[in-house]
């Protein structure tokens, strides 16, 4: 990877020198949760732009972290973690763990890409705890911008959760108005449910199956029920 070395005898500054450059690291982790096409890493990991991505797409090849493959008959690009990518699994959850139980909740929430937060909630979202038909889901952030502040879910059963920025033509089951910091924070585990309900961050209406079992179904990143996470403490902005 670029950059200066550090010139230190110790192991763990020359895997920073691999893995600091921005970026990699998330990469690597949209990787690790499934996204092997450009696009598609591109839209979990965010606020990163095509020409960057590229470019560090092939730094990290160069680096042996990533192997690119190209199918002849059709033409599309797939990228993969190698082995030697593969092998830092452990480290990765153990820095999202260690984040989850040692930095701040307001510091850690930020303020979250939507789209990309959205992406990984079709990701998350644990359909097993559907009822067993589609079930179409609409979140509206009420501090984003008009036009950018609706998406959908649409779950079937046996197949992949879509994801819609537009009305996707078919009945809404459960209607999911929040901030963009709440869900955020319910999704890491900084905050419950319940208590965004009763302090006015969160509003849901419809299906009373779906909002009855919310707590079951509702996208949750994987290190959201370790030991030890700090809590969101400050007072935030309400629905409305």
């Amino acid at each position: 990877m670029p950059g200066k070395p550090y010139g230190i005898i110790c192991p763990i500054s020359k895997a920073c020198e691999h893995l600091e450059p921005r970026w990699t690291m998330q990469i690597l982790c949209e990787m690790w949760a499934g996204s092997s096409r450009f696009n598609d890493i591109r839209r979990g990991v965010g606020h990163i732009s095509p020409s960057l991505l590229s470019r560090r797409l092939k730094e990290m090849e160069g680096a042996g972290l990533v192997e690119r493959v190209q199918d002849r008959a059709s033409g599309s690009v797939d990228y993969f973690r190698t082995a030697k990518a593969i092998e830092l699994e452990p480290a990765l959850d153990a820095l999202g763990q260690w984040a989850q139980r040692n930095i701040e909740a307001e510091i850690a929430v930020g303020e979250p890409n939507i789209s990309a937060m959205m992406w990984a909630a079709r990701r998350y979202l644990n359909v097993a705890e559907l009822p067993p038909r589609r079930v179409v889901m609409r979140f509206h952030f009420v501090d984003a911008a008009r036009g950018s502040d609706c998406y959908w879910l649409v779950a079937r059963p046996g197949a992949e959760v879509d994801i819609c920025i537009s009305v996707p033509g078919t009945d809404v089951d459960l209607y999911i108005e929040a901030t963009a910091v709440s869900v955020a924070a319910m999704m890491l585990g900084r905050t419950s449910i319940a208590r965004e309900i009763e302090e006015g961050r969160l509003f849901l209406s419809g299906d009373p199956r779906l909002i009855r079992t919310i707590d079951h179904w509702f996208p949750k990143e994987d290190n959201a029920d370790i030991d030890g996470i700090l809590p969101v403490k400050a007072a935030r902005h309400t629905v409305g």
